[in-house]
């Protein structure tokens, strides 16, 4: 009796083992179904050193796609996170100056309300987050108003752009679909 239980146990982990090595060996054969899907936002950066600081901008990119954005996907007057997915956010190592108020070094959720004239470009405190769900705009450290421009062409894919205009100064922009906002900041000097 004691050998037949043996046997059987024997038996039992040659299947297992037989099992285990069969399920790896289909496993690793992939379809076309198995790729990973590409992302219809994804994930992007700009970075520049304009004076002495390093700046960076992480965001997720969504595509036009055939759609109406602003005004359409993205309603006028209403809080966006200005990406897709999580929030946008901006780091800097120094303070920078925008418009005439200090954005003091550090990370910050980048959030705006488009409008059809105006857009008011908000940096606030709490920048790790999805989309706006915890948007308050009493956490705002800066908040400016832009006159957006319209573009001759379709700008399909959100892009942020960092450029160096001066030794100390410099344009956060993003445009997309048919809208451009240029946001001007200088690196504040002490």
């Amino acid at each position: 009796m004691e050998k037949s239980l043996i046997i059987i146990y024997l038996g039992l982990i040659s299947l297992g083992s037989y099992a285990q090595h069969n399920h790896q060996s289909t496993s690793s054969f992939k379809t076309e179904t198995d790729k990973p899907a590409k992302s219809l936002s994804p994930h992007a950066t700009a970075m520049a050193l304009i004076g002495n600081a390093h700046i960076h901008i992480d965001y997720s990119s969504p595509s036009v796609r055939n759609r109406i954005i602003f005004g359409g996907l993205i309603s006028y007057n209403t809080v966006w996170q200005a990406g897709a997915h999580n929030a946008t956010w901006i780091k800097t190592d120094k303070d920078l100056l925008i418009g005439t108020e200090i954005l003091p070094a550090g990370k910050y959720g980048f959030f705006v309300i488009p409008g059809k004239e105006i857009w008011k470009v908000m940096f606030n405190k709490r920048w790790n987050q999805h989309g706006k769900d915890e948007f308050n705009e009493a956490e705002n450290i800066v908040s400016i108003e832009i006159v957006p421009k319209k573009l001759n062409e379709i700008q399909d894919s959100l892009l942020y752009n960092l450029k160096k205009t001066d030794e100390n100064k410099g344009i956060i922009s993003l445009a997309w679909e048919k809208i451009k906002i240029e946001i001007p900041f200088s690196v504040a000097k002490y």
